[in-house]
């Protein structure tokens, strides 16, 4: 099933294709133009940003709204019912809350399925090279960024943080295109940013600002961008990307500053969860954030964090496993009816322990809590006292009937104690349902209910300390690094993910033990499984590249991983061969290649396509006698009567060479074959030899399949009494107008043209893409491959020679230990 995901999911092309049209865009762009071609890139970079934090605050408003209005009503009902003794009926008014908004969710997911899920584990493919169908449209961001709102409204054990990643990826890679399929008929004439390149980079500063947008994290985002997303980076897009966080928070926290504080101007809120500020209570002289006492109990809190990390990760795998096998394949209906499932059981488990797990507690005065900025009114207006006397307050209701930012501001900040037991059975749950959770088809996060369940860890072990242990510490620090070491052997990010919790505590001294806490984590989780993102990346069958292969893939060369069965194209082709080509393969390039012989001329006889392939074989043959030859005939026109007395020189020692001899032909012995007719009825016969099938072909280039199909719909093409000079020239424009939807070569209508024609494709071609040679390591393919972002990699020997193609499904782990076996054996 892997393999053959594989193959039906399409590379991207990082690459640039250097052909004649790009050449003339090229020379005629002036400082001016370039100048205004890069001022419109920054004003892309700073829409993108400012959306994305619109959208946020969409997505935020409505979740406050409805989770308001929600808790509202049940809290009042089950406070009257207390008494009355109909608590079954707050069950239900919660149940149809809850099950209500995860229908509507689960319903905007059967729309466009790829909604499911944080959308993380996709994007970084996206990212990585490759394309999953309908992953950045515009249906697909309306789908996510309405269903987040409703299933985290709707009580799962989700959060609204991965989708924003997601939501803010598709802003990227839409609103430079303005082009949607959802509105075909709205078009616009701009002609910036059309290409993969382009494409890639915006998608990366949408995902940076989603990031930015979720935890007021700029420089976060940046880092979650360059870590975990974007697998080919550049200097350039650095700045542009932080500057598009910058513009995503900022414009995220004017308008929540505005709405919530009516303070418009004040910047108060940068993100959607923000941890409030740790600070000792004033006048506590001994209070310390931490100490270096502390770091040794962080370290064991990140190897209790990685493990829990791995065990999350394995059941979530093994659910998953369990869906692909058994849900999916079935109605679509089944999906909807198992996201009601989850619902159902989580609501139950909520009303419950929260009604009968929970302990009353006595509530500290405000003057002793922990935050200036988490003040005792934003405390106390998310305690619940659910049959509890006043001055004290049910625990578990506390964490499980608010919003989960809410619980993570009372486990961080909430100086009074929380019962080690509620603690404990509040993380199991938490734990078991929200791995159950991640996975149905509802659009879900995973950052907030990582970090609470570790929030919840991180202050039991602060609580055994602190009351069992008697030692003096501040519970707070060790909710958050309970929170950092679970998220972090959940997701196995590092750089990135310290310096968001860094940035949504707004305290740098956390950053070492941040740091330490997640590297701990993550080494430990790393011993067991990958991190969750990875591992359905893996479950999807898609082929990402890691950062570099394993040492001993060295043992291989190019040579050996290559696919030496390459289907090609000639310089000059009939418009039946292309078409049969097209029609008949799946392959999204084709090497432009001739045929080395010794008695050329009596091919070019009488046949105007051969004698036209032959001849441009003979002009892009490139000798160092004729090359110098070029260069004294521009250097006649110097002034310097010396540089021509020099070439005139070296032209009187050559001897003159006989017309149309073919240089490359004197350094090579080739075996003589008959050329291979263009005709597509005239297929390899089985009687042919090896040698036959896999003759020598000289490499001059690669054309694109979309390339392909725009010359034969536009009818680019002459005939075979014409010379090829009467061929009608496309501009880049013209070539690059579809993207990034190109026609397919089925909308070909083969009434229109004369298969006769000829194609001259050496125009449109890529004359120098990236080539390794057949010896090269597999290490230095790897990297060559991955760092450029190719989709193609031909392999030339030392004769120009094109003997093999390697794709990014030849670069695959799987593959790669295949063809090491292989090796193996035949040592």
């Amino acid at each position: 099933m892997t393999t053959m995901m594989i193959r039906l999911l399409q590379s991207l092309d990082y690459d640039r294709c250097i052909n004649e049209p790009y050449v003339e865009v090229l020379e005629g762009m002036d400082n001016k133009k370039s100048r205004q071609y890069e001022v419109v890139r920054w004003m892309m970079v700073f829409v993108i940003g400012v959306t994305v934090g619109l959208v946020g605050l969409f997505v935020d408003f409505f979740v406050h709204l409805f989770t308001k209005i929600k808790f509202t009503v049940v809290g009042s009902s089950i406070e009257k019912c207390a008494d009355k003794g109909c608590l079954s009926l707050s069950l239900l008014e919660l149940l149809s809350f809850n099950m209500i908004f995860v229908f509507i969710a689960s319903l905007l997911v059967l729309i466009e399925p790829v909604a499911a899920g944080s959308g993380i584990p996709e994007i970084k493919s996206y990212l990585n090279g490759v394309k999953i169908p309908g992953i950045v449209r515009l249906r697909t961001f309306i789908c996510k960024a309405a269903g987040v709102l409703f299933s985290v409204s709707g009580g799962l054990f989700v959060g609204k943080e991965g989708p924003m990643i997601h939501s803010g990826a598709i802003v990227g890679a839409g609103l430079p295109q303005f082009q949607s399929i959802s509105f075909k008929r709205i078009t616009f004439d701009f002609p910036y940013f059309r290409s993969d390149r382009d494409k890639r980079d915006f998608v990366s500063a949408g995902a940076a600002a989603g990031v930015a947008a979720a935890f007021g994290a700029p420089i976060g985002g940046t880092l979650f961008s360059l870590e975990e997303g974007s697998s080919f980076w550049n200097q350039a897009l650095t700045w542009k990307v932080l500057f598009c966080s910058m513009s995503a928070t900022f414009t995220l926290n004017f308008f929540r500053s505005g709405i919530n504080y009516n303070k418009w101007g004040s910047f108060q809120l940068p993100g959607l969860l923000n941890f409030g500020e740790f600070k000792c209570p004033d006048g506590d002289k001994n209070c310390h954030l931490w100490t270096a006492v502390d770091l040794a109990f962080f370290v064991l809190m990140g190897v209790v964090g990685g493990l829990l990390g791995a065990l999350f990760n394995c059941i979530n795998k093994c659910l998953a496993k369990y869906r692909i096998r058994h849900v999916h394949p079935k109605a679509k209906f089944v999906r909807v009816l198992e996201s009601l499932l989850v619902s159902m059981v989580t609501t139950v488990v909520i009303f419950a322990a929260s009604i009968l797990l929970g302990e009353c507690r006595d509530l500290y005065s405000p003057a002793t809590l922990n935050s200036s900025l988490a003040s005792s009114e934003d405390i106390n207006s998310t305690i619940r006292q659910f049959f509890c006397s006043n001055k004290t307050y049910n625990d578990m209701a506390t964490l499980f009937f608010n919003p989960q930012e809410a619980a993570i501001h009372q486990l961080f900040h909430q100086d009074s104690t929380f019962s080690p037991v509620t603690l404990s059975v509040f993380f199991l749950l938490y734990f078991l349902l929200a791995c159950w959770t991640y996975g149905v088809s509802v659009p879900s996060g995973l950052f907030v209910p990582s970090l609470l369940c570790g929030a919840a860890f991180g202050r039991l072990v602060a609580n055994i300390l602190k009351v069992n242990m008697g030692l003096d510490i501040y519970s707070g620090t060790f909710a958050l690094i309970g929170a950092a070491a679970f998220l972090g052997g959940v997701v196995r990010m590092t750089i990135s993910l310290t310096v968001i919790l860094i940035e949504s505590t707004n305290e740098i001294t956390y950053g070492l033990p941040i740091m330490i806490t997640l590297m701990v984590a993550k080494w430990t989780g790393d011993f067991f499984n990958k991190g969750i993102y990875d591992i359905h990346i893996q479950l999807k069958g898609v082929p990402l590249l890691e950062w570099e292969t394993e040492v001993e893939m060295d043992k291989l060369t190019a040579s050996d991983i290559m696919e030496p069965n390459l289907t090609y194209v000639y310089p000059h082709t009939r418009v039946q061969s292309l078409v049969s080509i097209l029609r008949t393969t799946v392959y999204h390039a084709f090497p432009v290649v001739t045929e080395n012989r010794q008695n050329e001329r009596d091919f070019m006889k009488g046949n105007i396509l051969i004698s036209n392939n032959i001849r441009f074989k003979k002009s892009s043959v490139v000798t160092r006698a004729g090359e110098q030859r070029r260069r004294c005939q521009s250097m006649k026109s110097y002034p310097s009567s010396e540089l021509r007395n020099v070439c005139d020189e070296q032209s009187a020692v050559e001897e003159p060479t006989e017309e149309g001899e073919d240089m490359l032909q004197q350094m090579l012995e080739r075996r003589h074959v008959p050329y291979p007719n263009l005709y597509p009825d005239q297929s390899p016969s089985d009687e042919w030899t090896m040698e036959e099938r896999f003759r020598p072909l000289t490499f001059h280039g690669l054309i694109l399949r979309s390339q392909l199909v725009n010359l034969l719909i536009r009818g680019v093409c002459y005939s075979e009494n014409q010379s090829s000079a009467s061929q009608p020239r496309l501009s880049y424009a013209e070539m690059t107008e579809d993207y990034p939807r190109y026609p397919d070569i089925h909308d070909l209508d083969l009434s229109l043209l004369n298969p006769r024609m000829i194609v001259d494709v050496t125009p449109y071609m890529n004359t120098s893409p990236y080539t390794v040679s057949p010896n090269t390591r597999i290490s230095q393919v790897f990297n060559l491959f991955r760092t450029m972002g190719l989709r193609h990699l031909p392999v030339v020997n030392a004769a120009g020679e094109i003997v093999g193609i390697i794709t990014r499904h030849n670069l695959t782990h799987e593959f790669l230990v295949t063809k090491l076996r292989q090796h193996y054996i035949t040592i």
